[in-house]
Parts: C-alpha cells; sequence; structure tokens
C-alpha cells in the first residue's frame, strides 16, 4: 500500500522591525507590518515529517518526543484544517488519490532550546506547514503558505523565505492580504552574519502571546509607534537590504529593538524581557561602534532583542572575529566556542584571549563570571523550508516517533 509522507525543515527568523501586537487575536493579524532576517538551518531549524493513512485513528502530533494535544480550534488545528481544505480542492480538480480525509500523524524537531527566546514557533509552525504542503502536493505559492502558517505563529510566516522577509500586515478584515514576501534572497547579501548570545535557555515569565495584548490595551507608545514610526522604518531598513547599507540597516535595528522593550516596559504592568546581562551586551556593541566610528570607520554591529534576554548581533562577516573576543572577553565561556567559519586560527588564537579594538573604552561594562552568557551560536542569512528525502524522516514504518523523550 502507497506510503503517504514528506518531511520538511524549516529556518528560525530574527525581526530588525518588531512584530509586537494583534489587531485579530483569532486570525493573528498585526498591528504593524515587521521585518527579519532568516537565519541558516545548518545550525538552527525545526524539522517536520507528515504521514497521512486511512488506519490511523486520530490525528497525532509529537513535538521534540512528547506528544501534544491537537485542541480543537487551537492554532495547530486551524493549520491543519485550512491545509486539509487545499488539498480536498485538489482532488476535486484533478485525479488524485483522496487523502485528505485520511488521519494524519505530525512529527517535529527543534535543534534548540523550545521557548527560550529563540523563535521556536515561527521555525515550528512553518516546518508543519511546509510539510504537510509537501505532503498533500499543494501548488502554492511561499506567500500564500504563509496566510496559514501565521495563523499558528505571527511570526512563522516569515519562515517561509529565506534571506530578508517582510510581513506585510494589511488592511483587511479576513487576512487575506497579511502574508510574508521576500525583500532580497540570501544570495543578494550573503556577508551578514550573526552571533547568539544564548543568555538563558529557560522559559519565558510573560510569554509573547499574552504580553503583546496586555501592550496593545494599555501602552500609549504602541499607539504611536504602529502609527508613526514603523512605516517609515519599514521602507528605510527595506532600501538599506537593497543597498547592502549595514549602517543604515544597524541604526534602525538597534533603535527597533530598543523601542520594543520601551513598548515593552510602557505595558501595565510593565514588561522585563532584558537583564543585567542583556544590557552590558548593548553597552559593548555601543561602545565598539562608537570607537570605529570615531576612528573613522563605520559602525561594526547591530544588537536586537526579541521577548526575552538573548541577544543577537547582526554585523558583516569580515567583523565577527573582532565581535567574539569582545563578548567572550566579557562572557567567558564553560565550553570551546564552537567555530562553524573557522574565525580563529586552530591553536594560536582564542576568543576572548585577543586584544581589544584600538580606543575601545573597557570600563562601560564589568566581567561576568561563567555561565552569564550560556553559550554562543555564529550563524548567517539562510534559505527557506527544505523539503527532506526519506533517509530524514522522523516517523517509523508505522507511522510513530522513532524516537521519544
Amino acid at each position: 500500500m502507497a506510503v503517504y509522507q514528506a518531511t520538511a525543515s524549516a529556518p528560525v527568523n530574527i525581526a530588525c522591525i518588531k512584530y509586537w501586537g494583534k489587531r485579530d487575536t483569532k486570525l493573528i493579524l498585526p498591528t504593524n507590518s515587521s521585518l527579519s532576517v532568516t537565519l541558516d538551518q545548518d545550525h538552527l531549524r525545526s524539522t517536520t515529517t507528515s504521514r497521512c493513512d486511512p488506519s490511523f485513528e486520530k490525528d497525532r502530533l509529537w513535538l521534540n518526543g512528547k506528544e501534544e494535544e491537537i485542541k480543537p480550534g487551537g492554532r495547530l488545528a486551524v493549520c491543519i484544517d485550512e491545509l486539509r481544505r487545499l488539498r480536498k480542492e485538489v482532488e476535486q480538480k484533478a485525479d488524485q488519490p483522496k487523502i485528505a480525509a485520511f488521519p494524519i500523524h505530525i512529527c517535529s524537531y527543534n535543534n534548540f532550546p523550545t521557548a527560550a527566546g529563540l523563535a521556536s514557533s515561527a521555525s515550528g509552525f512553518a516546518a508543519l506547514v511546509s510539510s504537510i504542503a509537501a505532503l498533500y502536493k499543494l501548488p502554492a505559492t511561499p506567500s500564500q503558505l504563509s496566510l496559514i502558517s501565521r495563523q499558528g505563529s505571527g511570526s512563522a510566516c516569515r519562515s517561509l523565505f529565506g534571506g530578508f522577509v517582510a510581513w506585510e500586515m494589511g488592511e483587511k478584515a479576513d487576512g487575506t492580504d497579511s502574508f510574508a514576501v521576500e525583500v532580497a534572497p540570501r544570495d543578494h547579501w550573503p556577508e551578514m552574519h550573526a552571533l547568539i548570545c544564548v543568555v538563558s535557555d529557560d522559559k519565558k515569565g510573560t510569554s509573547s502571546t499574552s504580553g503583546m495584548q496586555r501592550t496593545v490595551e494599555t501602552s500609549a507608545l504602541l499607539q504611536h509607534r504602529i502609527k508613526h514610526v514603523v512605516p517609515q522604518r519599514m521602507a528605510d531598513i527595506k532600501k538599506a537590504i537593497l543597498a547592502k547599507d549595514f549602517d543604515t540597516f544597524a541604526k534602525i535595528t538597534m533603535q527597533d529593538s530598543n523601542q520594543f522593550h520601551a513598548v515593552a516596559l510602557d505595558t501595565d504592568p510593565p514588561i522585563f524581557y532584558m537583564n543585567d546581562v542583556s544590557r552590558s551586551i548593548i553597552a559593548l556593541v555601543v561602545e565598539l561602534n562608537r570607537a570605529s566610528v570615531e576612528a573613522g570607520g563605520k559602525i561594526k554591529a547591530a544588537y536586537t532583542y526579541d521577548a526575552g534576554p538573548n541577544a543577537v548581533i547582526y554585523a558583516p562577516e569580515g567583523n565577527l572575529k573582532e565581535i567574539i573576543n569582545l563578548i567572550v572577553t566579557y562572557f567567558p565561556q564553560a565550553d570551546t566556542f564552537k567555530d562553524p567559519f573557522k574565525m580563529f586560527a586552530a591553536g594560536q588564537e582564542e576568543p576572548g584571549k585577543l586584544p581589544l579594538p584600538a580606543g575601545f573604552n573597557d570600563a562601560v561594562a564589568k566581567k561576568f563570571e561563567f555561565g552569564a552568557v550560556k553559550g554562543l551560536i555564529h550563524t548567517r542569512v539562510g534559505d527557506g523550508p527544505r523539503v527532506l528525502d526519506d533517509s530524514e524522516a522522523l516517523l517509523n514504518a508505522s507511522g510513530l516517533p522513532k524516537t521519544l523523550a
């Protein structure tokens, strides 16, 4: 008997213009447009295998080896139902196997900590939608699929593309014009790299979903942001990306991160996502840029923070060695830095042991103990979802996970 199965992976994205606030909580329609960089799946990804079979009793989902409930009317169910509806359309128009009615088993795995301030829901829902779309052989574009993944997790719509991606907020009440579009592919600016500083891998105190709705209800600053600030920033950062103008890209990225956290602070009661370590990393990046500009150079790095304390530092590839050395100088690492791009000469150079840049004021932050930054992930701009072959499938011959937690 035929096996109907597909496996796909999808990337993490980290926003430069932040999405924070919904105008429709059911359809997940945002109060403002947003823009992100897709990160390389060779370092951070969610992988999902989907299989449908008439012998299955019901729809089931396993995440990182643990079964999760698919609640009727919940975000998972909404995505699955919408993909099923599209499959039924395909079956009505063409002579295709009638598999839409079969129950489905879904197994998903993230190769990084879930809910740790890294966007696991974004890559997770993008992988789920990509996997089921491949299973159902849907003739849908990434933008069309982003309409579905958006209803699982807002930022997931941006993980349907590689490179530099905008989520256009749209205006229609039904959400049909609120989807992701590619601003520029990965190959346009491949020198864009990122250093993720994992400050905490604990679950967040205030979830994004509840936090952002409290902001919408109580923050006057958010109303100013969405009406007067974001539209111009979206236009300006798109121009900067197309021109590969890192100075402008960096300024806008840091300003928007700062304003997002100001809006969180303006919420009643206030929300604090950053901690002392987060703020010290900001101080180091600001000082690195000040010293460079004062010496006649350019901005070297841009920090950004999502709803958590972890820092993401964007920079051109040529600046990463200096940035990694700076971070490790102030935040010593218990584990040897994994150097995927061979920035440091093996056996001769060690991160944290090289001199700081000329003119850098080393008093801008104190040096922390081991463990303040738990780990560093050096990655770069990456591609969109990939359909994988069966050798990477997460389900066994009987349609159950190969590994359970």
